[in-house]
């Protein structure tokens, strides 16, 4: 397939997860400048360069192809190697210059309604507003290490020699947070209110809570934190 090149506003990014194919992973979602949300993956984001590397809320000029084995309309695959960044959008005046470059995506205030749209428009991303954030849920994972098969994903770059010759000895090991995050949500319906229950694949504060519990020698458990 064709490639083309896109200005993209990055969104979110989930925490890097063991690859048979690259070693390990990410996935990146973002807006083009029509408002369109875009899929990008595989994303190696530890391997790249920091000239490569970009943050969420950060414009970037890229080639991208519509991915072949992933037929979701949103997904596509990124080239790296040309990458332009902007400087990430401010956060000041309340995040103004944020909230108005995303105005021109569709937003919903339901899960059923971000479903429904899945089945009628074939759409598998959305951004949803939901009437309140009732609290995040943290687990601990059913296994805290990784498992042979994937810790010899995760070690296939050192073992090969070939991809990411600059930057693949100076990378650690691929971290295993030993976490489960779960947001519970409240969305309107015409039924009335309706609690949601959603996995949480970010990671954004996962190292931190993980190298807390490792240092204050803190048992593992369930924890629940209220969200105001």
């Amino acid at each position: 397939m064709a490639t083309r090149r896109a200005n993209i506003l990055i969104l979110c990014k989930t925490y890097p997860s063991p690859s048979k194919r690259y070693a390990e992973t990410s996935c990146v979602a973002g807006m083009e400048e029509t408002g369109r949300l875009i899929r990008l993956y595989p994303v190696p984001f530890r391997f790249l360069t920091e000239e490569q590397k970009f943050r969420k809320w950060q414009w970037i000029n890229a080639r991208i192809e519509k991915t072949r084995d992933d037929h979701r309309p949103e997904s596509h695959r990124i080239y790296v190697d040309d990458l332009e960044r902007q400087e990430p959008l401010s956060t000041r005046q309340g995040w103004l210059e944020r909230r108005q470059a995303i105005q021109s995506i569709p937003i919903f205030s339901s899960f059923d309604d971000l479903e429904r749209a899945r089945v009628e428009q074939d759409i598998s991303l959305g951004l949803l507003r939901p009437k309140k954030l009732v609290e995040l849920e943290i687990n601990p994972t059913k296994e805290k290490d990784w498992t042979a098969e994937e810790l010899d994903k995760l070690m296939q770059l050192q073992k090969q020699g070939e991809l990411f010759q600059e930057t693949r000895s100076s990378v650690r090991v691929l971290q295993k947070i030993p976490f489960d995050f779960h947001y519970h949500y409240e969305c309107k319906t015409p039924a009335g209110p309706q609690i949601h229950k959603n996995k949480s694949w970010t990671g954004k504060s996962a190292p931190c809570i993980a190298n807390s519990s490792r240092n204050t020698g803190r048992k593992a458990g369930k924890h629940r934190s209220g969200i105001s």
